[in-house]
């Protein structure tokens, strides 16, 4: 339909975080989709999805501590991945990533308009993290948390064929708008 989609794996290998958006950038791509399942530990009642912006600042304590919990999954998978974080560096993706993260927050909005009635949102669906992920200068990107496997509501929604679809439905609407928008400037 017009939109090339590729994919960081097809399988359970683990790619490195900081490798995710560089191969969007690599690729040249509009946009970058970081797609996840999450798990509230015992805490079953925690229900939704949400959609994450990269910020120096997270929007909420729960969602520094999912930054800080996504940052560590190299970590806890034996992965250490060379970075040069030298300050200068640092404040030059910081400034090149305004425009980016202008687009992005787009994205999340769209995300959040095309799944109104149509999937189970967070009451506070719409957050920012520090995300290693989501960290592309210049590639606007969004972490798409579908839902938690710990929600057995959710799990069935992720289990099934019909609500896989309705996330797929509502990601590709978004996705439509938002490219279609950029065509237009």
């Amino acid at each position: 339909g017009g939109i090339r989609v590729a994919m960081t794996r097809e399988d359970d290998r683990i790619i490195p975080l900081a490798y995710r958006p560089e191969i969007a950038r690599l690729l040249e791509a509009d946009l970058f989709v970081s797609i996840h399942i999450d798990s509230a530990g015992d805490r079953s009642e925690v229900s939704g999805a949400t959609v994450y912006t990269l910020s120096n600042e997270a929007s909420s304590e729960a969602a520094a501590r999912f930054a800080e919990r996504e940052n560590a999954a190299d970590s806890l998978n034996g992965i250490t991945v060379e970075t040069n974080n030298s300050e200068v560096s640092d404040i030059l993706v910081e400034l090149s990533q305004e425009r980016t993260q202008e687009d992005a927050l787009e994205m999340a909005d769209l995300i959040l308009r095309e799944g109104n009635g149509r999937i189970n949102f967070h009451p506070f669906a719409k957050r920012s993290a520090e995300l290693a992920v989501l960290r592309a200068p210049d590639v606007p990107g969004v972490l798409f948390e579908s839902g938690f496997v710990t929600n057995d509501d959710d799990l069935e929604k992720l289990m099934s064929q019909e609500g896989r679809g309705d996330y797929v439905d509502v990601l590709e609407r978004a996705i439509r708008v938002y490219l279609a928008r950029r065509a237009e400037t």
